[in-house]
C-alpha cells in the first residue's frame, strides 16, 4: 500500500482529519523499520522494531493523532519514540514534539532516522516516560504510545489546561483500553476520560533520564 492508498484507506476506516490523512500521505512506513521488514510494512498491522517494542498499525497511529485535536501550534509530548514513525506525523501538524523513549538503541537511532530525513522541530529525551519533561511543559497536548497500568500523575499534571492526552492504559497481556483524557480549563474541576477502543501495547517501562548524546 503506497503512502497515498495508504491515506484513502484510512478515510474508509473512519479517520477524517485532513491534516492527519495528508500527513500519514507524506510519509513512507518503510523508512521507519528494518530492511527486512519494509515488504510488511504495507499492511495496517503492527511491526516488531527490536528490544521488545512495536510501530503501531497506521491505523491505530492515525485515530490517535486525530483524537489530539492538532491545529499546527501546538508543543506536543510524546512518550515512547520508538521508530520515529508517530513522531514523524506529529512533527507535521504541529508547531514542536517533545518526544521521550527509555531503549537507549531506539533513542539513538531514532534520532539519527528522523533528522536524516529533515525533521527539524523535534526535541529528543531518552528516559522515563512516566517522568515525562517537566522542564518544558506545560505540553498542549501529550501522546503515549505504551501502555501504563494507571494514567502517571506527573505526565497528567505537564498536560496544559484545556489540553489533550492519548493514552492506552492496563496491564500487560491484558485489557487495555486507549483513552482520551481532557484536561478542565478550570482548576478543580476533574479531567473528562472517553475511552476510544480496546487495544494492545507494550507495556510502559521506568528508568533514569539521560540526554541523547
Amino acid at each position: 500500500m503506497g503512502d497515498r492508498s495508504r491515506a484513502q484507506y484510512l478515510s474508509s476506516q473512519g479517520i477524517r482529519d485532513r491534516r492527519v490523512l495528508e500527513g500519514i500521505a507524506r510519509l513512507s512506513r518503510e523508512d521507519f523499520v528494518s530492511e527486512d521488514a519494509r515488504e510488511e510494512a504495507a499492511a495496517d498491522t503492527p511491526l516488531a522494531i527490536g528490544h521488545g517494542q512495536t510501530i503501531s498499525q497506521p491505523f491505530v497511529v492515525a485515530l490517535m493523532t486525530e483524537a489530539l485535536g492538532i491545529k499546527g501550534h501546538e508543543r506536543v509530548l510524546e512518550i515512547g519514540t520508538g521508530s520515529g514513525y508517530q513522531t514523524a506525523l506529529l512533527s507535521l501538524l504541529c508547531r514542536e514534539v517533545y518526544t521521550v523513549e527509555i531503549v537507549p538503541e531506539l533513542a539513538r537511532s531514532a534520532r539519527a532516522r528522523l533528522r536524516r530525513l529533515g525533521f527539524d522541530n523535534i526535541y529528543f529525551r531518552r528516559g522515563d516516560g512516566t517522568e515525562g519533561w517537566p522542564e518544558q511543559a506545560p505540553f498542549d497536548a501529550i501522546l503515549v504510545t505504551a501502555a501504563p497500568n494507571e494514567v502517571p500523575s506527573a505526565l497528567l499534571g505537564q498536560l496544559r489546561r484545556g489540553g489533550r492526552m492519548v493514552i492506552p492504559v492496563g496491564p500487560t497481556g491484558g485489557t487495555q483500553e486507549l483513552l482520551l483524557i481532557r484536561r478542565a480549563r478550570k482548576p478543580g474541576v476533574l479531567p473528562e476520560m472517553e475511552s476510544l477502543l480496546p487495544v494492545r501495547f507494550v507495556p510502559m517501562t521506568g528508568g533514569a533520564f539521560r540526554v541523547v548524546s
